[in-house]
């Protein structure tokens, strides 16, 4: 069952209603996509914060808009990085039987064994780009890097398997590797380039 955000039309574009909304604990945003027009909408500030924390960044709300209901994803918002405070919202109406493309972040799980032997973990991949139903879009992907000794990585092709949506990406893009200490490849570089130096010499 989705959770309900309430939200109302509104018809004002105008910077300075924009800006009274948001004094009055409200979000502008606006709602398209799957049987809805281009509608301008407003919600209230702490049932939105409140909804997004219980159904997560891809998760599916029920819009109710003054009783027309829609499933709906958030799609983009903005954010005043000084406030903290969510200024815009965009919410993508959506057929629950129809799959769409999502971002979902990846979070790397359990320790790499080549960290603790010295080596240095880089995680290159942050999201994946998927393609699934609504409510099969998970929240975030984790990825197991347990087996990730100095020098190995684990790619897209490596994951997979693992999970039943689309992933669209290329099996050999990296998402994270453990590559050797920083103060081995300086020693190994200096060698190299003694040894050139010498060989200039003679």
């Amino acid at each position: 069952m989705s959770t309900v955000l309430k939200a109302q039309t509104r018809t004002n574009e105008q910077h300075s209603q924009l800006n009274e909304l948001r004094k009055q604990g409200n979000v502008p945003a606006i709602v398209y996509g799957y049987n809805v027009e281009n509608t301008p909408i407003s919600v209230e500030s702490k049932s939105f914060l409140k909804v997004m924390r219980e159904v997560g960044r891809n998760g599916v709300i029920s819009l109710d808009l003054e009783g027309k209901k829609l499933n709906v994803i958030l799609h983009e918002y903005q954010e005043d990085s000084l406030r903290r405070e969510v200024t815009h919202a965009d919410f993508l109406a959506v057929d629950m039987m129809v799959e769409i493309d999502a971002n979902v972040l990846i979070e790397l799980s359990n320790d790499a064994p080549g960290v603790k032997s010295g080596g240095v973990l880089q995680h290159i991949l942050h999201e994946l780009s998927i393609t699934a139903k609504p409510d099969d879009i998970p929240e975030e992907i984790k990825v197991d890097i347990s087996g990730l000794e100095i020098g190995d990585s684990i790619t897209v092709g490596d994951i997979r398997g693992n999970y039943s949506v689309v992933i669209n990406h290329e099996d050999e893009e990296s998402i994270a590797s453990v590559q050797p200490p920083r103060e081995e490849e300086e020693a190994t570089e200096e060698a190299s380039e003694s040894t050139e130096d010498q060989a200039d010499e003679k």
